[in-house]
């Protein structure tokens, strides 16, 4: 069983890891699939990375029976946020490289897709062909909460390129990021996008 990605969201609060990790704890004591209930327990290893516990996290990590490639890929990932948390890119880069190979084999889009987000997060010089990556594998996804994924992407796109000077690639990729924020985002996210086109335009003297 791969959990749904929305069932996370109810569980996760990234403003409050700890109540996160208190929740992940409860719903991973009471899961009766072992799969699901091991996809639970890497995301009590990412609240502690939160925290920044990061041996606890590691250890949590160490817990977590591996046996399908949903709970492969997100034990990767949590690894590889671990190191990439404690200001070692380099020692994430592989496992992330291992979540995209798991998620990518497994047809599990959303989980490529965070894979190389991430990537393109811990290879900045490489981060335009990671995220061009991420967003060719979302061509052919069909759900919204995956489809989700292009609002991050795009945001984080245009705020290399306005940090490089570049404001007018920046603005059209904000521009696609409040399309996809309207379309498969949150209110927040649409917020978001709208302060940095606004911030981008007026650098760009159009505000």
């Amino acid at each position: 069983m791969t959990l749904a990605q929305t069932r996370l969201d109810e569980l996760w609060d990234f403003s409050d890891a700890a109540g996160s990790e208190a929740r992940l704890r409860a719903a991973a004591a009471v899961e009766t699939d072992a799969a699901a209930r091991a996809e639970l327990e890497t995301q009590v290893a990412r609240a502690l990375g939160l925290q920044e516990r990061f041996d606890e996290a590691d250890a949590a990590l160490d817990a977590v029976a591996i046996e399908d490639a949903a709970v492969a890929a997100r034990a990767a990932l949590e690894r590889g946020r671990v190191r990439n948390s404690q200001g070692d890119p380099e020692a994430a880069v592989p496992y992330f490289l291992a979540a995209v190979d798991a998620a990518s084999g497994a047809g599990l889009t959303f989980l490529q897709v965070d894979a190389l987000h991430m990537l393109a997060i811990a290879e900045p010089d490489q981060a335009e062909e990671w995220t061009s990556a991420a967003l060719g594998a979302l061509e052919g996804a069909t759900d919204p909460r995956t489809l989700r994924w292009n609002v991050s992407l795009h945001n984080n796109a245009g705020w290399r390129l306005f940090d490089a000077g570049r404001v007018e690639g920046a603005i059209t990729e904000f521009e696609a990021a409040r399309d996809a924020a309207t379309r498969w985002g949150t209110p927040q996210q649409v917020q978001w996008a709208d302060e940095a086109l606004a911030e981008a335009r007026e650098a760009l003297g159009e505000g």
